[in-house]
């Protein structure tokens, strides 16, 4: 077996955990709360948090990008 191959290499697991979008809050696992809310925007999937959530649902109903909460 040749451990050469092995040398200096580095080994790295990357962790994400699910992040609101507005305030940066962090869930405890990769998988969002069911609390927390799905958005596509400009085709891009977002989450926020149930507190962001609750302060901006009018917005959020209106259809509003979150440029303009």
């Amino acid at each position: 077996m040749d451990w050469g191959s092995w040398v200096g290499e580095v080994h790295t697991v990357a962790v994400t955990r699910a992040t609101c979008s507005l305030c940066g809050q962090q869930a405890e696992t990769d998988v969002a709360p069911l609390t927390w809310l799905t958005s596509v925007e400009d085709g891009r999937s977002l989450l926020y948090c149930d507190r962001c959530t609750r302060e901006n649902v009018r917005s959020i109903e209106g259809k509003l990008d979150s440029v303009h909460w």
